[in-house]
């Protein structure tokens, strides 16, 4: 038997923990895509594409408040409470914040044994447009805390998932929600037909670029704030621009402004004061870049590094930013973010990798078509970190702005982005075979995520209770 037909070897793991593609078979040959598509397509018969519709919890799921506190073992107990009160102001906060609670009961639905490099959080809310190092704006994920090799399913029923939650908490009707995840899987299924028939070196040069995701806008008030928006965050980004709103002179020294509560120096950090130990991990982190990139690096001065309290899920995570000069008006400012096991490790297997910012940063690399040329990866005391750019013209969305018609626009991006990424592990073919042609696979997901909603719901809920009942301690923003 060849590893075509070797249905628990398709996207198998190797020693580096990449999922890889059919290999050749007897004699050197290498499977056509006819035949690659028909290895995904008889994985309907141990795995038919309607069982994906069924979302029940089981009788011993674990409560999914104590999962949410779970996850929280090991970061900072401070910020916990903001993170409780994101979390509780509605059911799409509370989805973005329980990506481990949804690891555990995905890993309970069935799946056709094809495995992809997955983000493990996709959301709708952690996709975007962001710069290459070329200064184009492209479409994809931009959160990949969270990546590891797993079943490429669980990746899709997140992300269609997130888009019920959010038309829900946007007052759209059921019938809206269910047409706007329909729209997401059937445009990845569709873009997912179209990569298996790329080269190789074709599929990984592709981008969604974001002039061309503008001309799908029909809608010319849409296509104008959409339009305004990228030309904003142009400005937003870039390094004399976002200056003076996040520096301020201590004498005559720059240093990082505070801007309780998500931006502060530590406690025993004086503005300005670089301890060694922030400098060992700077260090160990300038090791991993490429070395025409660490002479770039080295063209800057490390001034000053605060906390920063980022997004939903990573709240209580040891962030920081750090704020290096080459010169006057001339900054760069470094997000290092914690790198923490996967949520998925627990049902998928554990990183390859031996430190968890690697991890992310190979994510990054294997997922997006660009990446920042300042991602690296770096270890502190007793904690694994990831490294990139602040920002680098990064649009993300405003989901609680969404009518049914931008929801559904911004479902068939999303759904292109996923696909892309997905395809880049190499088994597009055998995942359009399993998809085919038809909108089996589509309604089936769609059903899954209409219950699934139902099931965020609910959860929310009794996050609610636990807030009101001072079990869980939450702490609220205004104007968030």
């Amino acid at each position: 038997m060849t590893r075509l037909n070797a249905r628990n070897k398709l996207g198998s793991p190797p020693k580096d923990g990449a999922p890889v593609p059919v290999a050749p078979g007897a004699g050197g040959q290498f499977p056509s895509w006819k035949d690659r598509y028909a290895a995904g397509k008889a994985l309907r018969q141990s795995c038919p594409r309607e069982s994906h519709s069924a979302w029940k919890a089981p009788p011993a799921r674990a409560d999914p408040i104590e999962m949410v506190l779970a996850a929280e073992k090991g970061r900072l107990p401070e910020l916990l409470p903001l993170r409780h009160g994101r979390m509780a102001r509605s059911a799409f906060t509370f989805y973005r914040g329980s990506a481990l609670p949804m690891a555990a009961d995905l890993a309970t639905t069935p799946t056709s044994g094809i495995r992809v490099q997955c983000c493990g959080d996709a959301h709708l809310s952690n996709f975007g447009g962001f710069a290459t190092p070329e200064r184009r704006i492209i479409f994809s994920i931009n959160d990949l805390d969270e990546t590891l090799p797993a079943p490429w399913e669980w990746d899709v029923k997140r992300l269609a998932a997130s888009f019920v939650v959010a038309c829900r908490d946007n007052d759209l009707k059921d019938a809206a929600a269910r047409g706007v995840a329909t729209t997401c899987v059937r445009t990845y299924r569709e873009a997912m037909a179209r990569y298996s028939k790329l080269k190789t070196l074709e599929l990984w040069y592709e981008s969604l670029e974001a002039g061309d995701l503008l001309r799908t806008i029909k809608d010319p008030a849409m296509h104008r704030r959409v339009v305004e928006r990228l030309e904003k965050e142009r400005g937003k980004s870039k390094g004399e621009e976002i200056f003076p709103k996040l520096a301020a002179h201590r004498g005559d020294l720059p240093v990082i402004k505070d801007q309780l509560p998500t931006i502060f120096h530590h406690e025993d950090h004086t503005p300005g004061e670089i301890h060694q130990a922030v400098r060992d991990t700077i260090a160990g982190y300038r090791a991993t870049l490429p070395s025409a990139y660490q002479s770039l690096l080295d063209r800057y001065e490390l001034r000053d590094a605060a906390i920063k309290v980022v997004g939903i899920g990573s709240v209580g995570t040891s962030c920081w930013v750090l704020l290096f000069m080459a010169g006057e008006g001339d900054p760069l400012f470094l997000q290092v973010k914690e790198a923490r096991p996967s949520v998925l490790e627990r049902y998928a297997g554990k990183s390859a990798f031996p430190n968890q910012g690697q991890r992310v940063v190979d994510g990054y690399r294997r997922m997006q078509p660009a990446s920042d040329m300042f991602l690296g990866w770096t270890r502190g005391p007793k904690r694994d970190f990831f490294v990139r750019q602040l920002r680098d013209i990064k649009a993300s969305p405003r989901v609680e702005t969404f009518d049914e018609t931008v929801m559904d626009q911004y479902a068939t991006w999303c759904g292109k982005a996923l696909a892309l990424s997905h395809a880049r592990s190499g088994l597009s073919a055998e995942l359009s075979g399993y998809m085919g042609k038809r909108d089996v696979f589509d309604e089936a997901i769609a059903a899954f995520s209409m219950a699934y909603a139902d099931q965020t719901e609910k959860d929310h809920a009794a996050l609610e209770r636990a807030v009101r009942k001072g079990k869980v301690k939450a702490t609220f923003e205004e104007d968030r």
